[in-house]
C-alpha cells in the first residue's frame, strides 16, 4: 500500500503525529485519535508480487477491460481534432488524409457482423441503463447475458432490441436492483410482449435464475414512505413462501407488492391497494388476489 501523508505532518488540535491507515484510506492523529484526512487514495498496485517476473506481468498499462464496449475497451480511437502534437490545425491535405484513416479505422473495429451487432446492442443496453437509473454493473451484466445469448444462436428469428431489453430487465433482478417490466417496456424500442418473449427464452435457455421478490421490497417501500415494522413484516412473509411451490411461476413484482399490502394490514398501517398498484405497476387485482393466498400461507388471521 502507497499511501502518502499530508503535508499536514501533526494533528491540528494537539499538534501530536498522525499515521495513515491504509485499510480505511485514513490519517489518524495517534495521540486523541482525530481525524486528519479521510477518503485518501492509494496510488499503489492492488495485488501482492514477490518477485520480478509477477510485477512484470501484474503491471497496469491501460484502461480495464468492460463487456459492455463490442470490442472490451481494447481498441483505440483516432482523434477527431485536426492538429499535430504541437497544437497547430493541418494543412487540408493531411485533414483528407486523416478523414479517410478514421473511417478505416471505424469500419476496421466493426469488420464483421458479429461486431455491428454487439455496437448496436450495447448502445441500445447504455441508453436503456441510463433511462433507468441502473449503474455500471447492470450494464456489465446485462452486456454479459447479451453475449451469451449471441453465442448461443438465441438472436435467430428475434430483434436485436428485443434481446438487448430482455438482458437488462435480467441483469436488474440479477444484480438486486430489479425493474418491473412496465418500467422496462417504456424505454424500449419493442412492444412488452416481445421483451417478455425474449426474455421467457434467454432465462431458460442460459439458466437464469428467477429474483427474488424480497428484492423488490426496499424500492417499493421506499417510494410508499412505509415504516420500517411493514418492510420487516413483508421481508417474512415472503420469506416463509420462499422456496415453496406457491412462488414458481408467479410475478415477483407481484408478491412484493402484496406482501406489502399484507403487511400494512397486519400492522394496522394505512396503506391502500390503489397506492401500491401505482408504484409497483401492478393490478389491483393481482394484489387481491395474492394478499389472500399470502395470508393463507403465512398462516396469520387476516386482520385487515
Amino acid at each position: 500500500m502507497e499511501l502518502s501523508l499530508p503535508s499536514q505532518q501533526t494533528c491540528p488540535h494537539c499538534d501530536s503525529n498522525v499515521e495513515a491507515d491504509p485499510k480505511r484510506g485514513e490519517t489518524v492523529c495517534t495521540e486523541c485519535g482525530t481525524i486528519v484526512t479521510e477518503g485518501t487514495v492509494d496510488h499503489g498496485p492492488e495485488w501482492t508480487a514477490y518477485t520480478a517476473s509477477e510485477r512484470e506481468d501484474c503491471s497496469r498499462v491501460g484502461r480495464p477491460t468492460t463487456a459492455s464496449l463490442h470490442d472490451r475497451g481494447l481498441s483505440t480511437v483516432i482523434s477527431q481534432e485536426d492538429r499535430d502534437a504541437h497544437g497547430r490545425r493541418l494543412s487540408s491535405r493531411k485533414r483528407q488524409q486523416m478523414r479517410r484513416l478514421r473511417t478505416w479505422d471505424e469500419r476496421y473495429r466493426t469488420r464483421d457482423s458479429k461486431e455491428r451487432n454487439l455496437r448496436q446492442a450495447f448502445g441500445e443496453i447504455n441508453r436503456m441503463s441510463s433511462a433507468l437509473g441502473l449503474p455500471k454493473p447492470v450494464r456489465e451484466t446485462a452486456s454479459v447475458i447479451y453475449r451469451r445469448a449471441l453465442a448461443e444462436n438465441l438472436l435467430i428469428g428475434r430483434s436485436i432490441e428485443g434481446i438487448a431489453t430482455s438482458a437488462v430487465y435480467a441483469a436488474a433482478r440479477r444484480e438486486g436492483i430489479p425493474r418491473t417490466l412496465d418500467e422496462v417496456t417504456t424505454v424500449a424500442r419493442v412492444e412488452r410482449q416481445r421483451i417478455a418473449r425474449a426474455y421467457r427464452v434467454i432465462s431458460t435457455e442460459l439458466a437464469i435464475e428467477p429474483s427474488d421478490p424480497t428484492a423488490y421490497l426496499p424500492r417499493f417501500a421506499s417510494e410508499l414512505d412505509c415504516s420500517e415494522d411493514v418492510h420487516r413484516e413483508a421481508h417474512d412473509i415472503l420469506e416463509t413462501v420462499s422456496g415453496t411451490t406457491y412462488t414458481s411461476g408467479k410475478h415477483p413484482a407481484g408478491l412484493a407488492a402484496a406482501a406489502l399490502y399484507a403487511s400494512a394490514c397486519l400492522t394496522g398501517e394505512q396503506l391502500t391497494q390503489h397506492e401500491i398498484s401505482n408504484v409497483a405497476d401492478i393490478t389491483r387485482m393481482t394484489i387481491r388476489t395474492h394478499y389472500r393466498e399470502l395470508i393463507d400461507q403465512y398462516g396469520t388471521d387476516d386482520r385487515g
